[in-house]
């Protein structure tokens, strides 16, 4: 085992300490990323690919996203996390005999976050919805208000997340009135894996449609040059979608970097 330790201070609400590369130290760090708000410095690179969209169900989309979390701590002992998520997506024959790429909307979100003395953590904040006026953008400013709660007990975490967000101009190109529900569970082992099982389900009230994929994935902590990174890999299935909207299995890539608290 390595003697060799790389220290990050760690804030989850008012609980702070040191991570050390050791397989104890992995393995608790494994369980904190279980958190999808977990207050880590971080850099996830996620890769979505989804198919069988458009109206003649010949389409397919492959979306990377950027997504850093910046935690603040704050001296009342709560945490304000920062969490950006920065979409580049490639699209073919979404509109039949046509491609198309670009920078997607990016999605800001800020939490005021509280963990409780029976380590239940939850957190409230605005999120905003900036369009980049690409092709693939909906080139229409959006906000409203996120929420999350989650319950860590031994290996085992539980919780959900949510936002609801409204368009922000009188004639918008794409009129928004969105909910998303995130409910997640996953288990972390000594060993640093861990499984998970989420939904990422959108109602949009405008088309009072539902997208709804069920996701599966295992990630594994590993130390490279004494930095930690999460490796994960998933599958889904999309349960349901409006019309033009993706169907059937999805797929997922994620390499996340943990970095020091500077």
């Amino acid at each position: 085992m390595t003697t060799n330790r790389l220290r990050v201070s760690l804030a989850i609400g008012c609980l702070c300490f040191p991570l050390a590369t050791t397989a104890q130290d992995a393995a608790e760090l494994a369980q904190e990323l279980a958190n999808p708000l977990a207050a880590i410095n971080s850099v996830p690179f996620q890769l979505n690919y989804d198919d069988n969209l458009g109206l003649t169900n010949e389409g397919n989309r492959t979306t990377l996203n950027l997504q850093p979390i910046i935690p603040f701590a704050l001296d009342n002992g709560a945490t304000i996390i920062t969490r950006t998520i920065i979409p580049y997506i490639w699209q073919e024959d979404v509109i039949p005999g046509t491609s198309q790429s670009g920078f997607g909307d990016v999605l800001a979100k800020a939490w005021h976050s509280r963990t409780t003395e029976a380590n239940l953590t939850w957190g409230v904040g605005p999120v905003v919805r900036f369009p980049t006026y690409s092709d693939v953008s909906s080139d229409t400013w959006a906000a409203g208000i996120t929420g999350i709660v989650l319950q860590q007990t031994g290996p085992w975490t539980l919780g959900m997340l949510s936002n609801h967000l409204w368009d922000l101009e009188d004639d918008p190109k794409a009129p928004t009135n969105a909910s998303f529900v995130q409910p997640f569970v996953a288990y972390s082992t000594e060993g640093a894996w861990t499984y998970s099982l989420q939904s990422e389900s959108t109602y949009d009230w405008e088309t009072e449609s539902w997208s709804v994929p069920l996701n599966a994935s295992v990630s594994k902590l590993a130390v490279i040059g004494d930095k930690p990174i999460n490796f994960q890999a998933g599958v889904g299935k999309w349960l349901e979608s409006p019309e033009g909207g993706p169907e059937d299995w999805r797929f997922r890539l994620q390499l996340q970097f943990v970095f020091p608290k500077g």
